[in-house]
């Protein structure tokens, strides 16, 4: 609040004003903090999903692997008999 002087009028002219401005402020700080929260949290999301698309891809490589073992077996018994 800045200070008036007594030839500047009523104090309860500037009270309100302020009052609203430090509110105002007040929120804008506020919602800083939650878009900080927020980026954090997406952030956090994002380096989990990663980790989750990296095991699903190991997931599908051994299942790959498998198959292809599997059917290189079958041709070696195949080619024995």
């Amino acid at each position: 609040m800045t200070p008036r002087r007594p030839s500047d009028g009523s104090r309860f002219l500037y009270d309100s004003f302020d009052a609203a401005a430090a509110r105002i402020e007040a929120n804008e700080r506020v919602a800083e903090q939650r878009w900080a929260a927020l980026e954090f949290r997406l952030a956090q999301i994002d380096a989990v999903l990663e980790r989750l698309e990296k095991r699903i891809w190991v997931g599908v490589y051994g299942v790959a692997a498998f198959l292809l073992a599997q059917m290189a077996e079958t041709l070696i018994r195949a080619a024995m008999k």
